[in-house]
């Protein structure tokens, strides 16, 4: 059903917009591009298969990967209030994305391997640091490190706006905070690669890793009596983590609360069986930021918004339930 839903999601992506395309037209234009026909004359195949399919099929990948590393890092610490965002991990890597536009590093070619590569190293950098402060004094708090994470996510916070004022060209700081905002204007056959990959390779070994994932739930000493070494996983968790955000960062900018939202909401459904989760959080995930997209691009003639503001008006009411659903069940 979902893998259904995303295929419709993604029609009406293509099909949408400031020109209307009827979806018989879509599939007509991507088929005969699939089979190697020439472009069509005329805008409909600029606008299809040049512009459409490529921002749609990245908003799945971003979607996609956001949820399985939402998953992971719900795992991670054991909560699942936990995300990217909140752990400050998207901070390093709007930092390292940021200072690589401002600062001239990110060219990388037209590939954009420079900008991913910065992101990357700020999201390491950003863990690192949170990892450090939560395992200060011995032992392991998943509220601990929630709490760094906020802290050290807000001081590199700090920094990414110093960065964005040193920016000497006005257009160019207005595109840094539109990007630092969440968008996917920037999609082209030629980045799309990246983050696909990445995605696809981070789903494998985290579903590789299921069974101890699952494990690691029931705590540290009950995982090492099942035979789970739990300091090994944890650093895989944390590099693959830090390796998907890095890359979906630096392809979208920093997108708030689909990383919370996802994994929580297919737990509620599912449980807690990561054997399960990871595939259904990734499609769901891929499914709600093909949808936002698709708002983002027609809720405003001639304007688009950022995602970052649509799924923040989606999550942090989605937050506020799940503190008052934790809360009740407390009491």
């Amino acid at each position: 059903m979902l893998a259904a839903a995303l295929l419709a999601a993604l029609t009406a992506a293509v099909a949408l917009g400031a020109t209307d395309i009827a979806p018989g037209h879509v599939w007509s234009v991507v088929l005969d591009r699939l089979g190697g026909a020439p472009p069509r004359p005329g805008t409909d195949d600029l606008i299809v298969w040049q512009l459409r399919v490529p921002r749609a099929l990245l908003a799945a990948a971003v979607g996609a990967g956001l949820g399985l590393v939402g998953t992971a890092t719900q795992a991670l610490v054991r909560n699942p209030l936990a995300d990217p965002y909140l752990l400050g991990i998207s901070n390093g890597a709007s930092l390292g994305a940021v200072a690589a536009i401002v600062l001239g590093a990110g060219a990388g070619g037209a590939l954009g391997l420079g900008l991913s590569a910065a992101a990357f190293a700020g999201a390491l950098l950003a863990f690192a640091l949170v990892w450090c402060m939560a395992r200060r004094g011995g032992g392991f708090s998943p509220l601990r490190l929630v709490l760094a994470g906020v802290g050290i996510g807000q001081f590199l916070s700090g920094f990414t706006s110093y960065l964005v004022l040193q920016a000497g060209d006005e257009q160019q700081t207005r595109g840094v905070l539109f990007w630092l905002m969440g968008s996917l204007s920037g999609a082209t056959w030629a980045t799309l690669w990246l983050p696909v990959l990445a995605v696809a390779a981070g789903l494998l070994v985290l579903q590789a890793r299921a069974r101890a994932m699952n494990a690691l739930l029931m705590g540290d000493e009950t995982a090492a009596g099942l035979g789970v070494d739990v300091t090994r996983l944890r650093r895989e968790l944390f590099v693959v983590t830090s390796l998907l955000t890095g890359v979906l960062v630096a392809v979208s900018g920093a997108i708030a609360f689909v990383g919370l939202m996802v994994p929580h909401l297919c737990r509620l459904v599912l449980g807690g069986d990561h054997r399960r989760l990871l595939p259904v959080a990734a499609l769901t995930g891929a499914l709600l930021l093909v949808v936002v997209d698709v708002v983002c691009r027609t809720a405003m003639d001639g304007q688009e918004l950022p995602v970052g503001v649509v799924t923040a008006m989606i999550g942090a009411p989605a937050l506020l339930f799940i503190l008052d659903r934790r809360l009740g069940a407390a009491r």
